[in-house]
């Protein structure tokens, strides 16, 4: 694990700062530090309008190889750019999805074919995705999939039939990558297929799902018929388990410092927050800041052990770790604004129901030890496949 940093890579640094500098100014003034959780419903359209002056700027994809765009950045350049990018305050990225879970999968899994269709438009800050793997049946149990894919031999498409919920940004994205049972008799790991679907055709249908935040970054998608090519899977019918567990290795690798950029924000929000109205001089608050300190500070030292197993996108084990950590720091974290704030942290700013951001950040928290697989199934991970402990009984 590499954690200095060259003199080549230092230049980096300089160049990635002044560009934000430069460019996170005037129009984007409004939208520093804004769109992290339970915040991402807001200033999307100035969001957007970001994600395209990146790619201006050469900003978007950093980590991708030259030939498809990006700038084909070290580890230690990819996690400079994030440093960066957290301590000007950038805004939560709207292309997050694609650029770190579809577009590295595709360039892993996929043929020339989809590379060249599908990254250029990520690359532009132009293409938004979403992620189509949980199920009201299969959240945490991903293998338990219901939702069908059959293949039409008269039209050459796939059809695909099922709901999906929890799709973070799907109302905002043009694209989705779906897990789907390609062989109906299949059961667990099996007959599975990774597509990629569109989202603007019939057959598909957007529902918000209200949080107790009041806002609705997640949604229910039905997919009724809906169609994507013969060459829309990535991978043969029966890979999709092996290209979602890929997917799964890039999502708690380089895209694990982009969403830790968020925490940093939201750490130092509470902080200053703390310092101002005096809770940082209660000795049991500041122990618990401390601890949040030191928790982001291994959290990035993980990270940085996990990336320097390359990027082949297998689920290393010391990633097997990473959600069941987060998910438990962040739900503390929320815990200890509510108690910096106080009293305050019960009154609402105005009616109805507007909740100041450190408000919503807690209450957005208590999800996270649920979505993306909870806390027990992360422990079953851990447990089965890092440490090879005999499987846990099943009904």
């Amino acid at each position: 694990m590499k954690l200095s940093f060259s003199a080549e890579d230092e230049q980096f640094r300089t160049e990635i700062a002044n560009w934000l500098a430069d460019n996170l100014c005037g129009e984007f003034e409004p939208i520093r530090g804004r769109g992290g959780p339970g915040d991402e419903h807001m200033f999307v359209a100035e969001r957007s309008a970001w994600e395209r002056q990146l790619h201006v700027g050469g900003w978007t994809c950093v980590g991708w190889p030259v030939e498809h765009g990006g700038r084909g950045a070290s580890i230690e350049q990819q996690v400079i750019f994030h440093e960066e990018y957290a301590r000007a305050g950038g805004p939560g990225r709207i292309g997050h999805i694609g650029e770190t879970l579809a577009g590295p999968t595709i360039l892993a899994f996929g043929t020339q074919e989809q590379k060249q269709r599908f990254l250029p438009g990520i690359l532009r800050g132009e293409e938004f995705w979403c992620q189509g793997y949980s199920e009201p049946s299969a959240g945490s149990d991903l293998a338990n999939v219901k939702t069908k894919a059959q293949f039409d031999q008269q039209s050459g498409q796939w059809k695909i039939t099922g709901q999906k919920v929890w799709t973070s940004l799907a109302h905002e994205s043009q694209y989705c990558f779906v897990i789907a049972r390609t062989d109906p008799d299949s059961v667990g790991h099996k007959g599975l297929g990774f597509f990629l679907i569109k989202m603007d055709q019939p057959g598909v249908q957007v529902v918000p799902i209200e949080q107790l935040t009041g806002t609705c970054e997640f949604n229910e998608v039905f997919f009724d018929q809906a169609v994507c090519g013969a060459d829309d899977i990535v991978g043969a019918p029966g890979d999709g388990w092996k290209v979602a567990m890929g997917l799964l290795g890039f999502e708690r690798g380089v895209s694990t410092l982009g969403q830790q950029m968020l925490f940093k924000n939201e750490f130092d929000e509470i902080l200053a927050v703390a310092k101002k109205n005096g809770a940082a001089k209660n000795p049991a608050i500041r122990q618990r800041i401390g601890d949040a300190y030191v928790g982001l500070k291994i959290m990035r030292a993980n990270s940085m052990r996990i990336l320097s197993g390359g990027g082949s996108g297998e689920l290393q084990k010391e990633a097997m770790m990473y959600k069941l950590y987060w998910a438990s720091w962040h739900r503390n974290l929320g815990k200890l604004a509510m108690d910096v704030l106080g009293a305050e942290s019960e009154i609402l700013d105005g009616g109805p129901y507007q909740l100041n951001r450190l408000q919503s950040m807690y209450l957005f928290t208590r999800s996270d030890t649920i979505y993306g697989g909870t806390n027990q199934i992360q422990r079953n991970i851990i447990a089965e496949r890092a440490l090879g402990m005999p499987r846990e009984p099943r009904g």
